[in-house]
C-alpha cells in the first residue's frame, strides 16, 4: 500500500505505540484519527501532529464510539484504509494472591479492552475499507494492524488476564486475514517485547535499566519508533498477510 493519501484510524494514538505509529502514517504522508480515551493527551497530541490529524474520544469497547471515530475520518479526509488496534491496558494479578483470588471484574475488563476492543475496531473498520475501490495493481483495498504481546507465548506469574487477552489477539489473526482475502485486506498482529511506553514510565530508572539488560540485543528496551518502523513496512509490504510478528530483540521472558 501507498501510504501518502491514505486514512488510518489508530486507537491509543495519543501515547505510546499508538503515537508512535501515527506519527510514522503521517511522515509517509497518510492522514490519521487518533483514537483515544483520554480527552487531554489526545487533543494535545492532534495539536502537535498538524492538519493530517483529527483527534477522536473514544472507547474501543463501544460500537457507537469507534462509529463516530471512523465517521470523522471519512467526512475529513474521504474514507478510511487501514486501522491500528494499539489501546490496551496491561494489569497484574496473580490468580491466587495474597489477597485472595483474581478478581474476576478485573479478568473480564482486560479482556474486554484488549481483546474484545480490538475486534470491534476491526469488524468496524473493516466495513468501511471494504467499500473502497481496489488498487489497479495489488487488488488492494485495506490494511489491519493489531498489537499482541509477547505475554501471549512468554506470559508471566501475575500476567493471565493480560496474556489471555493478547493470545486471543494472535488466535484470531489467521482466520480474519483469510476471511479479508477475498475483500483485498490483509490483517497482520505485532507482538512487541518490552517496550519504552508510559506503561513503564512510572517505574524507577535502575528498573528500567533492569528490564532493558534482559533483552538479549539490543539490550534495552524497545523504542516506540522501532514499532512504528515496522507498522509502515506492513503497510508498504503487500506479502505480509495473516502473520504475527515478534518485535523483542530475541527476547523469552522468565516465569517471573
Amino acid at each position: 500500500m501507498q501510504i501518502s493519501g491514505k486514512t488510518f484510524i489508530v486507537t491509543g494514538g495519543a501515547s505510546g505505540l499508538g503515537r508512535a505509529s501515527a506519527e510514522t502514517i503521517l511522515a509517509a504522508g497518510g492522514n490519521v484519527i487518533i483514537v483515544d480515551v483520554n480527552s487531554e493527551t489526545g487533543k494535545t497530541a492532534e495539536q502537535a501532529m498538524g492538519a493530517k490529524a483529527k483527534f477522536a474520544q473514544c472507547d474501543v469497547t463501544s460500537e457507537e464510539q469507534v462509529k463516530a471515530a471512523i465517521d470523522v475520518a471519512v467526512s475529513s479526509f474521504g474514507g478510511l484504509h487501514g486501522a491500528v488496534n494499539a489501546a490496551g491496558i496491561g494489569p497484574a494479578a496473580k490468580v491466587l494472591g495474597r489477597n485472595g483470588p483474581h478478581p474476576l471484574d478485573l479478568f473480564e475488563k482486560t479482556i474486554k479492552v484488549n481483546l474484545i476492543g480490538t475486534f470491534n475496531v476491526i469488524r468496524l473498520a473493516a466495513a468501511v475499507i471494504s467499500q473502497n475501490v481496489p488498487d489497479k495493481q495489488s487488488s488492494e483495498r485495506g490494511v489491519i494492524i493489531n498489537t499482541a504481546s509477547i505475554a501471549a507465548f512468554d506470559g508471566q506469574i501475575g500476567q493471565p488476564a493480560y496474556a489471555a487477552s493478547k493470545g486471543g489477539i494472535v488466535g484470531m489473526t489467521l482466520p480474519i486475514a483469510r476471511e479479508f482475502a477475498q475483500l483485498g485486506i490483509r490483517v497482520v498482529t505485532i507482538a512487541p517485547g518490552i517496550f519504552d511506553t508510559p506503561l513503564l514510565a512510572g517505574l524507577p530508572e535502575p528498573a528500567r535499566v533492569s528490564l532493558g539488560q534482559q533483552v538479549p540485543f539490543p539490550s534495552r528496551l524497545g523504542r516506540p519508533a522501532e514499532y512504528g518502523a515496522l507498522v509502515r513496512h506492513i503497510l508498504e509490504n503487500e506479502m505480509l498477510n495473516g502473520e504475527v510478528i515478534r518485535l523483542d530483540g530475541a527476547l523469552r521472558m522468565a516465569p517471573k
